[in-house]
């Protein structure tokens, strides 16, 4: 029988489009805090995003934002929301899902996930998971 070994292993890497390249840069290396590793043009930004590589590939259009492209988990969202609104950054609220005063939402496993966009519109989010704690 054949061993299938798959993909686990490895690293994954993330892709999202951008349109506007220095509005990008800005603000995933200066709000978000991300490593800018380097610029390939016209085909991408390159960022380290926590020792996975992250591409922000140049595009000319960007279709609207359908769903989370992007997501970061972090042991606190309620601290992160407050910490990233500091420098910026406006969380979406999504008022069919009953979040709290700060745009977070509760699922019903207990996880918290709070959502925004970059400067194209990209759905990026947070979140804490506490099934995966402990």
């Amino acid at each position: 029988m054949q061993t299938h070994s798959g993909l686990a292993q490895y690293n994954i890497i993330g892709f999202v489009t951008i349109v506007d390249v220095e509005r990008a840069k800005e603000f995933y290396r200066d709000k978000l805090g991300l490593r800018l590793l380097s610029e390939e043009p016209p085909f991408a930004l390159v960022f380290d995003a926590n020792g996975i590589m992250l591409r922000l590939g140049m595009g000319k259009e960007l279709p609207p934002a359908r769903g989370t492209v992007l997501g970061w988990e972090v042991p606190d969202v309620a601290a992160t929301v407050r910490d990233l609104e500091q420098v910026g950054i406006h969380f979406e609220r999504y008022e069919q899902l009953k979040p709290d005063a700060l745009g977070i939402w509760t699922t019903p496993t207990g996880a918290k996930v709070a959502w925004f966009k970059d400067p194209d519109g990209n759905i990026l989010s947070i979140s804490s998971h506490p099934e995966r704690q402990g």
